[in-house]
């Protein structure tokens, strides 16, 4: 029988910690040691960890303290963020959805397909917009990397993402993955349920295709509905976009190919 070696935590001088405004000693120590201590979790090598403090100029009850992790796990991505009223506030809630992170990538993807339902979080509070024209701070274009939809609500947990873009293995079309409800629910450019890949979480289907808007467009759809985000198509290419808020008030824009 093969004996799985126990896990052993990194020592926290390996932890790169990155600060951005008036970010205490203290905090930066704190977090050091938190993430460290929780990386005897990972049950592989942990390559690298790092944690990026972000405070505000002044204190401000409209601007939180964010704490954000990212660990790569023998090769694995693992992330989780928190923003709250104070630092250490943000620390104790990143330590609470690293851990949460790290304890479901150590388990086998089919003990988590067994969840009657994603885990519900508190999203990232927005901040309220600028009065000047907000702006896209934060471009991302994702690669050829193609996965059922159980994966990618795997991905999007271990991540700790409220979406996730991605080209769908069975379907070949580009998608959206994100929470809702009792399961997930799922929006492609063009649906083709019957070429599906493996699914055995809870999932719904939007019925409708992805609305072939330019970016300008999409920003004006999303500021009009309230969500989150905006999954829409490039009325050139036809692949999959999305554009979401930001908690600094800007947008994001990820594309695929």
């Amino acid at each position: 029988m093969t004996r799985r070696i126990a896990p052993v935590a990194i020592d926290p001088a390996d932890v790169l910690v990155e600060t951005r405004g008036p970010v205490r000693l203290g905090a930066v120590e704190h977090a050091r040691q938190a993430v460290a201590d929780l990386t005897r979790l990972a049950h592989e090598p942990v390559l690298f960890a790092r944690v990026k403090l972000t405070a505000p100029p002044s204190p401000d009850p409209k601007r939180p303290y964010t704490a954000q992790a990212n660990l790569d796990v023998n090769g694995r991505l693992i992330r989780a963020q928190a923003a709250e009223s104070s630092m250490y506030q943000a620390l104790d809630e990143l330590e609470d959805r690293l851990r949460t992170r790290l304890r479901r990538t150590a388990r086998h993807w089919g003990e988590l397909r067994g969840r009657h339902s994603p885990r519900r979080e508190v999203p990232l509070p927005i901040l309220p917009r600028p009065e000047h024209e907000p702006e896209i701070v934060r471009r991302k274009t994702l690669g050829d990397y193609r996965v059922p939809p159980d994966e990618a609500a795997f991905d999007m947990e271990r991540l700790d993402f409220d979406f996730y873009l991605f080209t769908e293995a069975g379907s070949g079309q580009d998608s959206v993955l994100y929470r809702d409800g009792d399961g997930y629910r799922l929006a492609q450019v063009e649906p083709r349920p019957e070429a599906l890949g493996k699914v055995e979480l809870p999932l719904h289907l939007d019925p409708g295709p992805a609305p072939r808007l330019t970016t300008a467009a999409a920003v004006d759809r999303l500021e009009a509905s309230g969500r989150p985000f905006e999954f829409f198509a490039d009325p050139e290419t036809g692949r999959g976009r999305l554009i979401y808020h930001r908690y600094d008030g800007g947008y994001g824009l990820i594309t695929i190919g």
